[in-house]
């Protein structure tokens, strides 16, 4: 089997749980050497885990940051691709949406994105080019009751995301945005009671929540050489749901 990432070294924020480690799963197994940065890593510095790596990180945190990016540079010479999938989120009317609420979700779902970009652009830059994959929502692309503060922050992820491409071109970093409608990660589990469960699979043409596979399926394929031409674009992986309008009335779920 060939392996489409072989000899890359790649960052994955969020990587030890949801679509962060689906997206360390497979990008390992297409080759890459992985680094899962997360904040329920055990401790600072690299770990040597299975396949990959474990690194402590606050994305929220420049300091945090900048302690990732130099060990990974130190270690391995290099970043070839980074993935944003850190975040948070929670359902709360925008009435009642505090003010703590919202500058946290902006923290780590915006802020974030754009700390570990930064500082992983610049390091892509002096090496000759790369990839970078932020994780949004469809959230982010249109008004969902609820998401006060997570769709804020996600329509903000798309926006920044479009900037770097457009500034980051020239250095031969390629910026996409993947935003996935509902996904059956623990966030999720969280986040949707059992009714707005029915809710999402009644507005989603497919019929189901998605998996955090198939959102690692895209991350790889946009890190991969067959999307050498891409930069700024927004992979909708929502079965269906950002397309979706008068659905017919389903007898059954295929």
């Amino acid at each position: 089997m060939t392996m489409m990432l072989s000899g890359r070294i790649a960052i994955v924020t969020g990587g030890l749980s949801g679509i962060g480690a689906a997206t360390v799963a497979r990008f390992a197994d297409e080759g890459a050497t992985v680094i899962a940065a997360d904040l329920a890593a055990a401790q600072d510095g690299l770990q040597a885990a299975g396949a990959a790596f474990h690194y402590k990180t606050d994305v929220a945190d420049a300091a945090s940051v900048a302690r990732l990016v130099d060990a990974v540079v130190a270690r391995f010479g290099r970043i070839d691709i980074l993935v944003n999938a850190a975040g948070i989120g929670r359902d709360v009317p925008f009435l009642e949406t505090s003010e703590e609420l919202f500058d946290r979700m902006l923290a780590v779902n915006l802020r974030g994105t754009f700390l570990i970009g930064q500082a992983v652009a610049r390091q892509m830059v002096a090496a000759g080019g790369g990839r970078i994959i932020n994780i949004a929502s469809i959230s982010g692309r249109r008004g969902n009751a609820g998401r006060t503060a997570y769709g804020a922050s996600k329509g903000g992820v798309v926006t920044l995301s479009e900037v770097m491409a457009i500034e980051l071109a020239a250095h031969n970093i390629l910026v996409n945005v993947i935003a996935p409608g509902p996904i059956d990660t623990s966030l999720a589990q969280q986040m949707h009671t059992p009714a707005a469960r029915q809710r999402w699979i009644a507005l989603t043409p497919l019929g189901r929540y998605g998996s955090p596979e198939e959102v690692a399926g895209a991350a790889a394929f946009l890190a991969g050489p067959d999307a050498s031409y891409m930069t700024g674009h927004v992979l909708h992986v929502d079965g269906g749901l950002l397309a979706g309008g008068m659905l017919p009335e389903r007898t059954a779920i295929p």
